[in-house]
């Protein structure tokens, strides 16, 4: 916390003693831009967080209990990037400073608070086509991909929170290509190490294998909006984007591909078993009326962990099923939006996990964007085509 915290001052001190003059950056562009004289490179500092009420009602059966609240920041950040020696090498580095940024630390990251979201590379070495390397998001699903900073709700949905892909160590290969007719496509490839982000203590299993295309048969969205949520651009014509994804974990060793609990065996060894994830998901947006659906789906060769004896369950389960998600909303000319999303989830019976269904209604005021925005949502849920569930939430946003 003391590095990150001196590196933040230094940058300022910096910026202080080298440009006494008042900056011509804004809100929501960045703490600190600064291009060296020579062209050499550039960085862009950007801080943010997320505070969060959220008051939580379970149903026991027979009736609602009481409320459980809860005051949380829910993420803080401090992110740099901007590009060197050439506009064609980019760079991003994002750390992580709340709790629910760091936790995870254990034995395949040597007991460390997870601090880094994003340290990659990106090199635009050939006409339309640009190398990724370093620790990023893989091109999973798109509510994934789409930044916690740029969200239409309060946070993503439960099929996110069970089947997503998150980030991972590794390399991706992005392509794009007109079609002809302003019809687009763009295709992503990345070969990473399977376990998820900041793991320390060399590969367990095998390597994961991501591939995803994308069509974007009206165009391209206006301010790369097909990786923001809500139409705050109010697109003047229709815009849709439709990707696939599959990904291929070979011998996987966690309960949810690169993410979950680790699968042990009673000798302190790993479990190992493949692990195949789709999905398929659009976005849509115009006039201030945006749509995203998602379905995602995943497998395994032997989800039921087996001990060395070839017989005995450890206990550990990968968690397969399938889910789908979607999510609307429109926004008004005063900027204040309404959403609604429904998300539900089935998974294996082998999981032992019942059937969830979610349905949420959500309201936002951006001041500046989602620079700067107000929002709350309600949900209801049910488990098994029982009453579960009822969470209200609230919150600010602050990017600078």
């Amino acid at each position: 916390m003391k590095f990150i915290l001196s590196i933040a001052l230094l940058l300022c001190i910096t910026h202080s003693i080298n440009a006494q003059e008042i900056s011509d950056t804004s809100f929501g562009k960045g703490l600190i831009n600064f291009t060296a004289k020579d062209s050499s490179f550039s960085i862009r500092f950007a801080p943010r967080f997320q505070v969060r009420s959220i008051s939580s009602w379970d149903h026991d059966g027979s009736q609602y209990t009481s409320p459980e609240h809860n005051f949380i920041v829910r993420r803080a950040r401090l992110k740099f990037d901007g590009f060197a020696y050439t506009p064609k090498l980019k760079y991003k580095i994002e750390l992580g400073l709340s709790n629910r940024d760091i936790s995870g630390a254990n034995d395949f990251n040597r007991n460390t608070p997870r601090i880094i979201l994003d340290a990659v590379i990106m090199w635009n070495f050939a006409e339309n086509f640009e190398l990724w390397a370093g620790q990023t998001k893989l091109p999973g699903n798109v509510e994934r991909v789409v930044s916690s900073a740029n969200l239409q709700l309060i946070d993503r949905s439960l099929l996110n929170s069970n089947f997503n892909l998150d980030r991972d160590l590794g390399i991706q290969l992005r392509h794009k290509s007109n079609l002809g007719g302003g019809f687009l496509m763009r295709e992503k490839i990345a070969i990473s190490q399977g376990e998820g982000r900041n793991v320390s203590e060399g590969n367990e299993g095998g390597l994961q294998y991501t591939a995803r295309l994308e069509f974007l048969p009206l165009g391209n969205f206006t301010s790369k909006g097909d990786y923001v949520q809500a139409d705050l651009k109010r697109e003047t014509s229709p815009k849709l984007m439709v990707g696939f994804t599959y990904n291929y974990n070979q011998n996987a060793v966690r309960e949810r591909s690169g993410l979950g609990d680790y699968m042990f065996k009673s000798d302190g060894t790993l479990y190992e078993t493949n692990i195949s994830t789709l999905f398929a998901d659009a976005m849509f947006k115009y006039k201030g009326f945006s749509f995203m659906g998602e379905y995602a789906k995943r497998e395994a060769d032997q989800p039921i962990a087996i001990d060395n004896d070839g017989i005995t369950p450890t206990g550990a389960i990968v968690l397969t099923g399938n889910a789908v998600n979607f999510q609307a909303g429109y926004l008004f000319k005063t900027n204040y939006e309404i959403a609604g999303r429904f998300t539900s989830l089935t998974f294996d019976a082998i999981t032992g996990s019942s059937p969830r269904k979610q349905y949420t209604l959500g309201g936002s005021k951006y001041i500046v964007g989602h620079k700067l925005k107000v929002q709350t949502d309600l949900s209801y849920s049910t488990l098994n085509g029982n009453e579960d569930n009822i969470t209200f939430r609230l919150g600010f946003d602050i990017h600078f």
